[in-house]
């Protein structure tokens, strides 16, 4: 096989309707628009008008507020550090928020590495991180590690 060979699979890619190409094409003259009329111009972008009634956007109340300075943890559950400890990738001594952003697991630290108890978790760590759940510290405790969060206020 050759480069000048590759193709698509048969109808996955359909053929683009070229509009306003003759009468023949079925879609010639008008190109489909209907006659006359503002949405038979080009530039037309009136999504969301209704003809000067109240638009729906407007007429529903507004509720909830997003805190503009709030913290984003990045989330890691104790199953894929226990996935990464088995493979070698993290060492179960201290499992820190640089060894995880070094080993993969997470891409960026935010601001702050937050634990999650999903999975299964066997190893014997030290884990120090910003924030966990109250669940992941059992689970770690239990396994017979540690896990120390570092603002007790992300811990809830």
């Amino acid at each position: 096989m050759k480069l000048n060979e590759l193709r698509d699979n048969p109808g996955a890619a359909p053929k683009r309707t070229r509009v306003g190409r003759g009468p023949g094409s079925g879609k010639g003259k008008m190109g489909g628009r209907g006659i006359k009329g503002q949405k038979s111009r080009s530039g037309v972008a009136i999504n969301g008008y209704e003809g000067g009634q109240m638009p729906l956007y407007q007429r529903l109340p507004k509720r909830g507020f997003n805190k503009p300075n709030a913290k984003k943890y990045a989330v890691v559950n104790l199953g894929l550090i226990q996935k990464f400890i088995d493979a070698g990738k993290l060492d179960a001594g201290s499992v820190t928020e640089d060894s995880l952003v070094a080993s993969g697991l997470v891409r960026r630290k935010l601001d702050g590495i937050r634990v999650l108890a999903k999975g299964e978790f066997t190893a014997k760590a030290t884990i120090a991180v910003t924030g966990a759940s109250k669940a992941a510290v059992e689970a770690v405790s239990k396994a017979g590690g540690a896990l120390t969060v570092a603002s007790e206020a992300a811990a809830e």
